[in-house]
Parts: structure tokens; C-alpha cells; sequence
């Protein structure tokens, strides 16, 4: 059994840190980093990708919608050619730092509501597929399992989907995640998170908030960066993945 582990990251801003990358990096295969429109910066960019690169990780380019202030968690109102243009012109920032690196681009990760609203909209989905194939049709589209839009949008612009799942989320009985203004949308115990992951790897499934066992098939899974615990539940997650026979390597 192998699975990829992900991690959403770069995302400090100017004066403002914001999660624990160097804890986390040793631990996963893949790190998808803030473009600047919902986080990061030109310095903070060029300094995870350094990062990533020492490590062995595989880098990816984590676009989401031009919102600093709520971290690209809000809904926006956007035509399908300005989503392409802004992931076109976000993939390429993250890749023209991981070529001055001596790295080349592995993946784009959609980020927040763009990822989330793009599960949903056939339409947004495929801007968002075009503006990655209009950078390189080699780079693989991580997009959420499950998701007919995500896969119509790749099977027509001729990208590899990768299907994701989260193992510090929670899930709704439908497969969808748990809104984060409800409690325990965010799962913070690292056990926790550890079990859910071993369960996606393994079992190809996660249990609902309500109990229920939702079959969700997974290439990736991911933690998040910003998440208080995201160190140890990194840490947490790779130690259960060895120890339930399962590699981890990156898509």
C-alpha cells in the first residue's frame, strides 16, 4: 500500500508567521505552497521552496482566490476567465521559484473556497484545470475525491487528477467536509488525525461525524499547515502510516 502525504504551507505573510513548516516537513511527501494571493509572499515563497527542496519534497503550487484577509476561505464572485488567469499567473510564481531551486513543479493544489466551490462548479473547475494545462500539461491537478467536476475538468484538458482526502478534517456522511464554522471541523488531536489517515490509506474509507462509513478512494492526503497541531499531527500521521505497513511517497 503507498499513499502521498500532503501539506498546505508557505502561508506567512510579511511580519506574520504562520504555521510550523520546518516541523513538518520531514514528514510528508508533498507541500503545496501559498502563492501570495491568500498567503505568502515573495520571500516566504522563495524560502519554503528552499526548504521543500532540501527535504526531498515534491513541490506544488497551492492557488487560491486574491483574499489576504480572510485567507482564501471566503466565497468571491469570479468569471471563469480571470479563475484561469489567476491560477495560470500563481502556478507560475511557485514554479519559477522551484526552477531557481533546481526543482521543477510536481502539482497545483487548489486552496480554501477556490478548492471547495471548484468540487462543486463544472465551470469553475475547468478554469482552473485550463490555467494549470496552460502552464504545463505534465503537472498533476490534486483535486477532492469524489469531486465529477474535478474529473471532468482533467479528462478534458488532458491532466492527471490526483483524488485527495484529509486526514485533519472532518467528514459529512455525504463525503463532503465539515463547514469549518461548525465545531470540530478541525481535528486537533493527533491521534485522531492518525487514525483517520491509516483508515483512508487502508480501508479507503473515513467515519462521518455521525458514525457513518463513507468509502472515499484517495491518492493524497492531506494536513493543514495552519492547523495548531499541524507538527505533531504530522509526525503522528507518518509514524501510524510505517507502522501499518503502508509507504509513503510522494504522487
Amino acid at each position: 500500500m503507498r499513499i502521498d502525504l500532503n501539506c498546505d504551507m508557505g502561508e506567512s505573510f510579511g511580519a506574520y508567521a504562520l504555521g510550523a513548516d520546518a516541523d513538518i516537513l520531514p514528514f510528508i511527501t508533498s507541500a503545496n505552497v501559498a502563492a501570495g494571493f491568500h498567503a505568502g509572499d515573495p520571500q516566504v515563497i522563495d524560502r519554503t521552496v528552499a526548504l521543500a527542496v532540501k527535504h526531498g519534497v515534491a513541490v506544488g503550487a497551492h492557488p487560491g482566490f486574491p483574499d489576504l484577509v480572510g485567507f482564501g476561505r471566503r466565497a468571491m464572485s469570479c468569471t471563469p476567465d480571470e479563475v484561469e488567469a489567476m491560477v495560470l499567473y500563481q502556478v507560475a510564481v511557485v514554479a519559477g521559484f522551484a526552477r531557481a531551486h533546481g526543482a521543477s513543479l510536481r502539482h497545483v493544489k487548489p486552496h480554501g473556497a477556490l478548492y471547495n466551490m471548484a468540487a462543486q462548479d463544472p465551470s469553475l473547475a475547468l478554469a482552473i484545470a485550463r490555467g494549470v494545462a496552460r502552464f504545463d500539461g505534465q503537472l498533476i491537478l490534486v483535486g477532492l475525491s469524489g469531486s465529477r467536476a474535478m474529473q471532468v475538468a482533467a479528462e478534458a484538458t488532458g491532466l492527471r487528477l490526483a483524488a485527495e482526502a484529509f486526514a485533519d478534517r472532518a467528514y459529512n456522511p455525504d463525503g463532503s467536509l465539515v463547514s469549518r464554522r461548525l465545531p470540530g471541523a478541525v481535528l486537533t488531536d493527533p491521534a485522531q488525525a492518525a487514525a483517520q489517515a491509516v483508515r483512508l490509506a487502508k480501508e479507503k474509507a473515513v467515519v462521518a461525524h455521525d458514525g457513518t462509513r463513507v468509502p472515499i478512494a484517495a491518492e493524497t492526503i492531506c494536513l493543514h499547515g495552519d492547523n495548531p497541531s499541524a507538527a505533531a499531527n504530522a509526525r503522528a500521521i507518518r509514524e501510524a502510516l510505517a507502522s501499518s505497513g503502508i509507504e509513503v511517497v510522494c504522487l
